[in-house]
């Protein structure tokens, strides 16, 4: 009890969430609460208590992040889902939170009566369920089955240092990114994850004479500087880990080995070389592809690094992988020095434009290259050149919120 009070409490104290209601809560003077003042009233309840394992209740109501409701719907919609699941006459607390996207309502109370006695939870989920379908037909609400079918229209957000809870921020994007894109090297991955104002880091270590490895992510500022301390890995769950990433990696050098979009993205990459005639238009031709161009630079402004990110295909190409004539030596020449670069004629785009009829190139394939480097791609959601990126994901989670139920269930494990 003590906890889930703590967790709420937590978002009041750092005015990123408020106290709409309570349900035979021990009133104070001022009409403000601690943990301890709000613990009181459970305190009966939980001696009482005879055999029942779990008497928490810890409730999750969260509408879409698009339904704006008032604080008075929201005591309302409390108190409505308590009554229907058969808690309305118990002690509980209404906490709303601010803190993302998606405001929400937790509700912290106790599923044992005043004699002790467990209240029943028979079908409680399909209970659940159903009073949370009432409750959208009521306030007209977006129904939650809609979401399930709208994943396309969420986005990764890039990290904004300056709005804080910079923790939730990267977890948003590292804990769903792999599931999206391939990659070959932690160079790839630190190019992808800078559209997002983000860098990893691999770290090394002996402890007690064994050799520790793992992650860092680092936020960034727009001009891709440090702009916060870095947070290990180990905060993110184990698909943000290093083990997880060298497994990703693995199985994407093998899927990328004969990927079929390659020479489409290497064709897309060379015209835009020979067409621009800037490194800003360079970018600009590709990114009205769906490619994102990212360039690495040493403090003398040479050129040591350039990556395509290919949104169409959710790739990831460094230019040497692309082609020798395509590395960021040639980039460095042509950009820095002024020197042209030699794309030869017996090159890969020119026999894929040129022999559409070869028996290697898979039927319509031409036809594929034009229309991906001619179509109008403003349908797909990139964004310019460098900002941020719209893709699959789950927005507005709350990974604080999450942390505290994976460490709850961590404790009932041990007990």
């Amino acid at each position: 009890m003590f906890g889930a009070l703590a967790y709420n409490h937590l978002k009041v104290e750092k005015e990123k969430g408020e106290i709409l209601f309570t349900n035979k809560i021990i009133e104070t003077a001022s009409g403000h609460y601690s943990v301890s003042q709000l613990a009181q009233s459970f305190e009966p309840y939980l001696i009482a208590n005879r055999n029942t394992e779990k008497p928490i209740l810890h409730i999750s109501l969260n509408p879409d992040p698009k339904d704006n409701v008032s604080n008075e719907r929201y005591r309302e919609m409390a108190q409505q889902y308590m009554q229907e699941m058969g808690y309305g006459d118990q002690p509980f607390v209404v906490f709303k939170h601010t803190d993302i996207d998606r405001n929400h309502i937790h509700i912290v109370s106790v599923c044992v009566d005043e004699q002790g006695k467990k209240i029943s939870d028979k079908f409680e989920k399909m209970r659940s369920m159903n009073v949370c379908r009432d409750l959208e037909s009521k306030y007209e609400l977006i129904p939650a089955t809609d979401k399930e079918h709208r994943q396309s229209d969420k986005i990764f957000r890039p990290l904004d240092y300056q709005k804080g809870y910079i923790k939730s921020q990267i977890a948003s994007v590292v804990r769903h990114l792999p599931n999206y894109y391939q990659y070959q090297t932690l160079g790839e991955y630190n190019a992808l994850l800078s559209l997002f104002n983000i860098a990893t880091e691999k770290v090394e270590i002996e402890l007690q004479g064994k050799l520790q490895r793992g992650l860092l992510y680092i936020p960034l500022n727009d001009n891709g500087e440090r702009a916060r301390h870095p947070f290990k890995a180990s905060l993110f769950g184990k698909i943000a880990g290093l083990t997880a990433l060298e497994m990703h990696i693995t199985k994407c050098k093998e899927s990328l080995k004969h990927h079929p979009t390659k020479p489409t993205i290497k064709a897309a990459v060379v015209i835009a070389l020979k067409e621009a005639n800037s490194e800003q238009a360079f970018k600009e031709k590709l990114a009205q592809q769906g490619i994102n161009t990212v360039i690495r630079r040493s403090e003398t402004g040479r050129i040591y690094g350039i990556t395509f990110i290919d949104h169409n295909s959710k790739t990831v190409w460094n230019g040497s992988r692309l082609g020798k004539e395509l590395s960021a030596n040639v980039f460095n020449e042509y950009w820095n020095h002024n020197k042209n670069p030699e794309i030869k004629e017996r090159d890969e785009v020119k026999q894929k434009i040129s022999t559409p009829n070869n028996e290697n190139t898979p039927m319509g394939e031409v036809h594929h290259l034009f229309d991906f480097i001619n179509s109008h791609k403003d349908e797909i959601g990139l964004v310019e050149s460098l900002g941020g990126l719209f893709i699959p994901e789950v927005q507005g989670e709350d990974y604080e919120e999450i942390d505290f139920a994976n460490k709850m269930k961590k404790k009932k494990r041990k007990r």
